[in-house]
C-alpha cells in the first residue's frame, strides 16, 4: 500500500462518495434497503446503504449513505457522505449531498422551485451554482434499485449536474463524468456490484 499516492488515494476514495444477488420481490410501497461493502486492493475501508422509502402524496425518497476510514500510518482518510433524494409523481423535487471529512465539510443542494431547478454546489475542489429547467426523472441513487435499461443519463447529485450512462454487455453500464468511470454490474435485475476505476487501485463496492 505504500505504493499508493495520498492525494490520488483522497481523491479516489472521495469520488466512492459520488455511490443479496437474487432476485426479491418487493411491494411497491415497502421500503427498499441495500447494503455493501467498499473494498480497496481487497481490504475494506468502508461501507454504503442505500435506501428508497415510498412516502404520501406519490413521493418516493431515496437516501445513499457511504462510510469510509482509511489510516495509512502517517496518512488518513474519513469520508462520511450521505445524498438524500425526494422524488414526486418520478420527478426530483429536492436533492441534498452532504459530505463530512477530514478536509473539511461539503454541501451541494439542489432544489425545484416551479419552472427550473436551482443548483448550489461546494464540494471537495468543486464548486457549481447554475439552473436547469429540465426535469430529473433518474438519478445516481436510482441506479441502486433499477437497472438503467435504456437510460442515457443519470443526475450526480454531488456535482449538480449529470454523468452519462452506456451498456457495457451482461447487464453493465458505465456511468462517465470528465474522465471518471463507474462500472455497474447487474444480476436478475439486483445492482451487486460497482467498479470505480482508478488509475491507482480500483475501488469495489459489493453487495453484502
Amino acid at each position: 500500500m505504500s505504493s499508493i499516492r495520498p492525494v490520488a488515494l483522497f481523491m479516489g476514495l472521495w469520488t466512492l462518495a459520488t455511490l443479496s444477488t437474487s432476485a426479491q420481490v418487493v411491494l411497491p410501497d415497502s421500503t427498499q434497503t441495500r447494503q455493501y461493502a467498499i473494498e480497496v486492493a481487497g481490504i475494506r475501508v468502508g461501507t454504503m446503504t442505500a435506501t428508497r422509502q415510498p412516502q404520501a402524496n406519490q413521493r418516493v425518497q431515496y437516501t445513499l449513505i457511504s462510510d469510509v476510514k482509511v489510516n495509512l500510518l502517517v496518512y488518513k482518510v474519513t469520508i462520511y457522505y450521505k445524498v438524500t433524494n425526494l422524488f414526486q409523481q418520478g420527478k426530483l423535487i429536492r436533492s441534498v449531498a452532504d459530505a463530512q471529512t477530514n478536509r473539511g465539510n461539503f454541501l451541494t443542494q439542489t432544489q425545484w422551485t416551479g419552472n427550473h431547478y436551482a443548483i448550489d454546489a461546494k464540494q471537495y475542489k468543486w464548486t457549481y451554482e447554475g439552473s436547469d429547467p429540465n426535469p430529473i426523472t433518474y438519478a445516481i441513487t436510482n441506479l441502486f434499485f433499477t437497472e438503467p435499461t435504456g437510460r442515457t443519463q443519470a443526475f450526480a447529485e454531488y456535482f449538480g449536474d449529470y454523468s452519462s450512462v452506456s451498456a457495457n454487455g451482461n447487464h453493465r453500464y458505465l456511468a462517465r463524468r470528465e474522465g471518471r468511470v463507474d462500472e455497474y454490474i447487474y444480476e436478475n435485475g439486483q445492482l451487486v456490484r460497482i467498479i470505480k476505476k482508478n488509475p491507482i487501485r480500483n475501488f469495489i463496492i459489493r453487495r453484502i
